[in-house]
């Protein structure tokens, strides 16, 4: 029986995290074994909002390795870099008219988006919906594994699909929402109520993959608790409840088991402990990347290669999209 195929992708802008890696990475290593995987490099997304071309660039690299260095395996899995193959752009392009513009206003991201930069958010921002619908819909994508954030955007991806469909011939697959099971909201160190961001303010908040142990240290011990002392895992213990949920994932203990551990125990113990799991989780993975990003030449491989399984998947889609319109 044939696998079902997987695509999913994370922009190359700000430093990936421990959320990301809990909530999406993980998952996806574990993914490979029971799906065929696509896991792209979404850098064209990043550009709905200004990015420094240099620091851009390097940020693709910089992603790419560590897909790779925690544990995206490049033989059963296939990594390119969104903006190698034109085929999204012009299937984006599709979606647009597809799409209306009532849908594209009710996308909650859009709007929390677009309120912040108060007045300033680009068409692309807007249009961002649209071309997440065409990386899904050109690889006959069954399932998209996403978190609560992005599960509208795959509900309308799903619409489209079909009103295209219905529209003109049955070109696209309609893929199934995967929501990444637990730990898949991993919240803010400094704001225990907001989850953890690549684009927040207060870099307290965050611990990037690629932190030294010293920084991961400073930030764990400054992580916000809550008031008392009891180490539990309770809707109005928001802080110890975040910490408690990297603990368990990261060291493979359940939360109860940490509970009673470190029962009649303060924070400042708990949190010495915590510290040292995520510094002697996150060492390996690091040791990894860097070794991968002194070999130029297999990270240029390992995405051309990606990209040379990707386009003729891609292009067949495509070429079926425009001969059902009447195109070329």
């Amino acid at each position: 029986m044939a696998k079902k195929r997987i695509f999913s992708g994370i922009q190359p802008s700000g430093n990936l995290h421990i959320g990301n890696y809990i909530g999406a990475i993980k998952q996806w290593v574990e993914l490979q074994q029971d799906y065929e995987c696509i896991y792209c490099v979404v850098d064209l997304h990043a550009i709905t909002i200004h990015q420094d071309p240099k620091k851009l660039n390097e940020k693709i690299r910089e992603l790419t390795a560590l897909y790779l260095a925690c544990g995206v395996n490049p033989e059963e899995s296939i990594i390119f870099v969104q903006s190698a193959n034109p085929d999204h752009t012009s299937l984006a392009w599709i979606m647009d008219c597809v799409a209306s513009m009532g849908q594209l206003e009710r996308m909650t991201q859009y709007k929390s988006k677009s309120e912040k930069l108060k007045g300033s958010a680009s068409v692309g921002l807007f249009n961002y919906p649209a071309l997440m619908a065409a990386d899904i819909l050109l690889y006959d994508t069954e399932v998209v594994p996403v978190g609560d954030d992005q599960k509208q955007h795959v509900e309308l991806t799903r619409e489209l699909a079909r009103r295209f469909n219905s529209r003109y011939d049955e070109v696209f697959t309609i893929p199934e929402v995967k929501l990444m099971t637990a730990g898949a909201r991993v919240m803010s160190l400094q704001d225990p109520e907001s989850k953890m961001s690549k684009s927040a303010d207060d870099p307290k908040g965050t611990i990037d993959l690629l932190d030294k142990p010293k920084v991961i240290r400073n930030k764990v011990m400054s992580a916000v608790t809550d008031t008392g002392s009891e180490i539990t895992a309770k809707p109005d213990k928001a802080g110890i409840t975040n910490l408690l949920t990297i603990y368990s994932v990261l060291s493979d203990q359940p939360i109860q088991e940490l509970e009673n551990k470190y029962q009649g125990k303060g924070y400042g113990d708990f949190k010495n402990d915590l510290a040292e799991v995520v510094v002697n989780f996150l060492e390996p993975i690091q040791e990894k990347y860097h070794q991968i990003r002194e070999d130029k030449d297999y990270l240029d491989q390992v995405l051309k290669d990606g990209l040379a399984k990707a386009k003729p998947i891609s292009e067949k889609t495509l070429e079926k999209a425009y001969k059902s319109m009447g195109l070329g």
